[in-house]
């Protein structure tokens, strides 16, 4: 077939073309935001991409266009598509159409932690010979590819909350039938659709109603919004949390000791209070660790060994722009995450001052995401940055696309902080951001650069600058 995907760039869609591909299919796709490290992975795959939305971008024309939820029905290629009547899908319906089918899907939901935990389930499948096919919002950087359709009766895959396309406006992961799911968070986001936090769990809620009565979840208690959720639940669950206080759930797992170090993570894991695991793992932060104690979890009911599993643990690698270190120049340390709800900002500089504990730890924030860009948690994200040394925030993203009074205010945030003795500093891009920052920083320091986009390249920008330094 000749499939055509409009916002193809985006990490799911990106994926999508990656599976169709290799089913032999021929694929293009189009997109206004075309940048690495999905650019590069599709064009090696031999999908064709073609930059900028065009109604030419339709010739020839597909079988089937697949339409992201980036796009609406005023986009150049969908107003085509609807005028030369071309059969179209959405994302999520299509991977369920095409991949998922009468599979085992092991869905990895909420609001934080569902790259990570599917990229871990995923690796702990593949390590136990399950050979599973998987769709991450993100790069494994133990597959180096963020889709695969394996030859093994599971399907993972990231469940997101957020709209299906124009035309379809129920959240992404009610396409996916899960047999098995992992919730690991329940927090308001997404602003531009839901109205608040109760509009959003009530999609959570929908989510665990297609469950059949066969099915397994496996939901951390330590979000007040999932305890609500796991009332009157028909199947069979696990709870999980950071502490051994028991959920209403079959097992409750929880988190024992552990012990941070630079080079790896060793932590108990226990089941109803007891120890069931000594797991080692390259991941650090609390909150990578508990998302860890979910995926336990799902692998055992699933029956897969304590050895593969603890093999997985220990040999998973991450994903790529989650805590990922992308630049080591003149002694300072660049890592770069995905991170951009408050909570998630906070959990990752935490993790960080954890693990880099004698370095000066610099936070620099991009409000890029749909829900970082408006002004709902402009009280909150003072408190996310508390555990940083030093603050650089950039203007949002696109400002002008929104009106004034919805708008985040960055540099009041930065008043707020400096009010509170912190280091902080506002500036409008990336490139004020790297000539007045690369000159600040010092040998051993971190730079822990958090956007959920591109950031106008500050990833390799910003260490070109800093090289400069050590060069002169």
């Amino acid at each position: 077939m000749k499939i055509h995907l409009i916002a193809v760039c985006g990490t799911g869609m990106g994926a999508l073309a990656l599976l169709l591909k290799a089913e032999g299919h021929y694929v293009t796709g189009s997109d206004a935001n075309v940048y690495p490290p999905m650019s590069i992975q599709l064009r090696n795959a031999g999908v064709i991409i073609k930059e900028g939305y065009k109604s030419e971008n339709l010739n020839p024309l597909p079988d089937i266009v697949i339409v992201g939820n980036a796009v609406s029905k005023t986009n150049p290629e969908v107003a085509k598509l609807l005028e030369l009547n071309i059969p179209y899908i959405s994302f999520p319906s299509a991977v369920a159409k095409y991949f998922i089918k009468e599979k085992h899907t092991i869905v990895a939901a909420g609001t934080h932690g569902k790259t990570t935990t599917t990229a871990l389930l995923s690796h702990i499948l593949e390590v136990a010979g399950l050979s599973p096919g998987f769709l991450v919002g993100g790069v494994p950087l133990n597959f180096n590819t963020n889709a695969r359709n394996g030859n093994g009766l599971y399907f993972v895959i990231e469940g997101d909350e957020y709209d299906t396309a124009f035309f379809d406006k129920e959240p992404k992961f009610l396409h996916y039938k899960p047999k098995s799911l992992l919730l690991t968070s329940v927090e308001f986001d997404h602003g531009d659709i839901y109205r608040d936090l109760k509009h959003l769990e009530e999609s959570f809620s929908k989510l665990l109603g297609i469950i059949n009565s066969d099915g397994f979840a496996s939901l951390c208690i330590d979000y007040p919004s999932v305890v609500k959720l796991c009332k009157n639940i028909p199947f069979k669950f696990d709870t999980y949390g950071a502490s051994s206080a028991k959920g209403n759930g079959r097992n409750h797992w929880s988190i024992g000791s552990f012990n941070f170090t630079p080079e790896i993570t060793k932590f108990e894991i226990l089941r109803n209070g007891k120890l069931y695991l000594n797991a080692e793992t390259h991941l650090f932060g609390r909150y990578n660790i508990l998302n860890i104690v979910g995926t336990v979890s799902i692998a055992s009911n699933l029956d897969i060994s304590i050895d593969a599993v603890s093999e997985a643990l220990y040999t998973f690698k991450g994903v790529k722009r989650r805590q990922e270190i992308i630049a080591a120049v003149n002694g300072v340390t660049f890592i770069e995450d995905f991170a951009h709800h408050p909570t998630a900002v906070k959990e990752t500089i935490s993790a960080v001052k954890e693990k880099y504990k004698r370095s000066k730890i610099w936070a620099i924030f991009e409000p890029r995401s749909n829900t970082s860009r408006r002004n709902f948690f402009q009280k909150v994200y003072p408190d996310a940055f508390k555990d940083a040394d030093a603050i650089v925030l950039a203007d949002v993203y696109n400002k002008e696309l929104l009106k004034e009074e919805e708008r985040l205010r960055p540099d009041l945030i930065v008043q707020e902080l400096k009010k509170r003795g912190k280091e902080a500093y506002f500036f409008k891009n990336c490139d004020e951001i790297v000539l007045n920052i690369a000159e600040r920083l010092n040998r051993d320091d971190i730079v822990l650069i958090m956007s959920n986009g591109g950031f106008n390249s500050i990833y390799t920008k910003l260490p070109d600058e800093v090289r400069k330094y050590a060069n002169s």
